[in-house]
């Protein structure tokens, strides 16, 4: 039986060979924004892997959009010529179709890297201040977020959009906008960190207003062949807060707007989350999503075996299976995936030795 996971994918005119995605990690590896040689051996590595599409970290809008202030942007020509080299080189060696995933962290904004701890950075220590829907931090002791006026909201709109045309620039085959993980978009959404009294607060349809208007002036900026595609979080996994009812009503919106496919992830919003950690423990929310809508979905989230990813397509919980930790550890899963469920996959010509005798048809020619 022919697997599912290696069967091709067209997505709005965007050809992929199979439904393997790397999802988008942050490297907290870049310098004023600008991408380095580590995204050039990091992104090379992975375009290797046989998966069916690269979406690039998490890359900031604006400067103040950055998680810390090593994360990757594509605000300024220094920055697009950074992230263009990098792509030439992987481009030389790699058909991979490639993504970008746009986005601005908000009130989470200004910390340090993973292994220094995540806490937020003191202003006079590379830190700065910080935007988000309300003045609420997300930890009791952070400074407070200053709430976005109607300039705010503005700069920040246009920001998305001067981004998007600019990964259009450097040859991106995909946008997908970040409205996870508790960053700006996700905090519109979720009544645990908006609390305003004006259009974009309150009801559910004001929640919903910013996000969609930032995913309309992107899908308006760029060609209808490119895929723009958002990434959600299903649940806040906390009482009172964004849940998968909510996320489907957002998920009917921006398929009603034209939304290529829907990235569905989980949590980030609150310290308080209680997450039921387990193999493919977002499957369900990604199955929702795509049972609601019949939209494109992606499902990701401690998937790590083989014959797991191909159930999940197989069975129709999703449309595609993204990999983030799982393909560090291991970035040649795709290969291993294939060789398992009898599949091919793409390997670069420098490789071909290396196929295993008993697997002749692993790779494609």
């Amino acid at each position: 039986m022919t697997s599912q996971l290696f069967r091709p994918l067209t997505l709005d005119g965007l050809q992929l060979p199979n439904r393997i995605v790397i999802a988008p990690m942050c490297q907290y590896s870049a310098e004023n924004g600008s991408a380095t040689d580590w995204h050039l051996i990091h992104l090379g590595n992975l375009a290797l892997s046989g998966a069916g599409l690269l979406i690039i970290e998490a890359t900031a809008v604006e400067p103040e959009g950055r998680i810390s202030p090593d994360d990757l942007g594509l605000w300024s020509d220094e920055n697009e010529a950074a992230l263009g080299r990098v792509l030439d080189a992987v481009r030389r060696h790699s058909d991979m179709p490639v993504g970008i995933q746009l986005g601005h962290a908000g009130r989470k904004a200004s910390v340090h890297s993973p292994w220094n701890g995540s806490r937020q950075r003191p202003l006079d220590d590379r830190g700065w201040q910080t935007v988000a829907p309300s003045g609420l931090p997300i930890n009791p002791n952070d400074r407070p977020p200053l709430p976005l006026d109607a300039a705010g909201l503005k700069r920040v709109r246009e920001a998305f959009v001067a981004t998007a045309k600019r990964a259009v620039r450097l040859g991106l085959q995909m946008i997908e906008i970040h409205c996870a993980h508790g960053y700006l978009l996700h905090q519109f959404l979720s009544p645990l960190a908006n609390q305003r009294d004006d259009a974009y607060g309150g009801t559910l349809e004001n929640r919903l207003r910013f996000p969609l208007e930032v995913y309309e002036a992107v899908r308006d900026a760029v060609s209808a062949h490119i895929p723009v595609g958002v990434r959600v979080s299903g649940t806040d996994w906390v009482d009172g807060g964004w849940e998968i009812e909510q996320t489907i009503a957002f998920a009917q919106a921006l398929k009603a707007r034209g939304v290529s496919f829907v990235h569905v992830s989980s949590g980030g919003v609150s310290p308080e989350q209680k997450i039921p950690l387990g193999p493919g423990y977002q499957v369900p929310l990604a199955r929702a999503v795509k049972a609601a809508t019949g939209l494109p979905t992606i499902a990701v989230g401690l998937i790590t075996e083989y014959e797991h990813a191909e159930a999940i397509v197989a069975g129709g919980d999703a449309d595609m299976v993204g990999l983030a930790r799982g393909i560090l550890y291991d970035p040649r899963w795709p290969w291993h995936a294939a060789a398992h469920l009898g599949a091919s996959v793409k390997a670069p010509k420098q490789y071909l030795r290396s196929q295993p005798r008993q697997l002749k048809e692993l790779f494609e020619s």
